[in-house]
């Protein structure tokens, strides 16, 4: 080890790396790691997911809740004998508020008519368009072997009868199986 001591001679920049910050930062993140790995590599095994049956929404803004799904290969509609599962070659099936089975036309008439009477009991247009929070969305829950045609069909047609946001709904996958 030298040690310089000044004087005669030429001067040289200093090349040596001071390494004690390094050494600090490498030992936080050390730690840092060794309490957050642990943690993050924990499985959740006998995590139960609640499954709640799905009701009209009660919410201060009255959403309306859609159900998009095929027929079954035999023509057979959810809900009915010897069902088996929606198929992309069936027929659509729009279920208003998860529950009514309608057809595009009455789709369109029950929609206009429910935004109609929330518009009416808010005041009229002017006075739901104050208020954003009250102008009511449509959540469409699509099966995932319903045709595109069928979602778009029921977009087109609650678009038709007025509602301005349309939203989609995920089932969650079951981890219990």
């Amino acid at each position: 080890m030298a040690i310089s001591m000044g004087g005669g001679g030429q001067e040289t920049p200093m090349s040596d790396i001071n390494t004690t910050p390094l050494v600090d930062v490498m030992l936080v993140l050390l730690i840092i790691f060794l309490i957050a790995v642990p943690v993050a590599i924990q499985t959740i095994e006998k995590l139960r997911i609640p499954v709640f049956e799905s009701t009209e929404s009660k919410d201060k803004v009255e959403n309306l809740q859609l159900t998009v799904s095929t027929t079954d290969a035999a023509g057979r509609s959810a809900g009915e004998p010897g069902f088996e599962g929606a198929s992309r070659e069936g027929e659509c099936r729009v279920y208003f508020g998860n529950t009514t089975p309608v057809d595009s036309q009455e789709l369109y008439d029950r929609a206009f008519e429910r935004l109609d009477a929330i518009v009416q009991r808010a005041g009229g247009a002017e006075a739901i368009m104050d208020d954003p929070d009250k102008i009511p969305q449509v959540h469409i829950r699509g099966d995932v072997n319903a045709p595109w045609q069928c979602i778009a069909g029921t977009i087109y047609n609650v678009q038709a009868a007025g509602y301005p946001t349309v939203g989609f709904i995920s089932n969650p996958v079951d981890p219990n199986g």
